[in-house]
């Protein structure tokens, strides 16, 4: 079993807010990886970063983040099971935002846990395992 990492631990860290590294070490073990969307997320908070060293800073640290973490594709598989998800989800009425249902989806497919700051919404995913933090 491997972790997923959500954007949010990303951003903490790169924010210096969460200790990457001490998690890495804590799951040596374990292979991190990071969905698609996730690099979408990271590299969107660049675009909208204005020109200058922040932006330059925060490009340096996704571009260090796409680089070390293994990133899974959302194909036609992990699609199914998107879609049984999301379908679950409005079924119960706990809808949760479109991103963090791909990155369930993709956990949920791969048998990975996710580590999320936002776990509130990760929590309505039947059969989604969290990995507990410490921020």
């Amino acid at each position: 079993m491997g972790l997923i990492l959500d954007t949010s631990i990303l951003i903490a860290a790169e924010r210096q807010q969460y200790d990457l590294e001490r998690l890495f070490e804590s799951h040596a073990d374990e292979p991190f990886y990071i969905a698609a969307i996730t690099v979408s997320e990271l590299l969107h908070g660049v675009e909208r970063a204005p020109l200058g060293p922040r932006r330059n800073q925060r490009a340096k640290f996704v571009e260090a983040v796409i680089a070390e973490l293994d990133v899974i594709d959302f194909d036609d598989s992990v699609a199914r099971r998107h879609a049984a998800v999301w379908a679950a989800l409005e079924k119960n009425g706990c809808m949760i935002g479109a991103h963090d249902l791909l990155i369930a989806a993709t956990a949920l497919h791969y048998d990975h846990k996710v580590v999320s700051l936002n776990r509130g919404e990760f929590r309505q995913v039947q059969g989604l395992l969290l990995e507990g933090i410490d921020v």
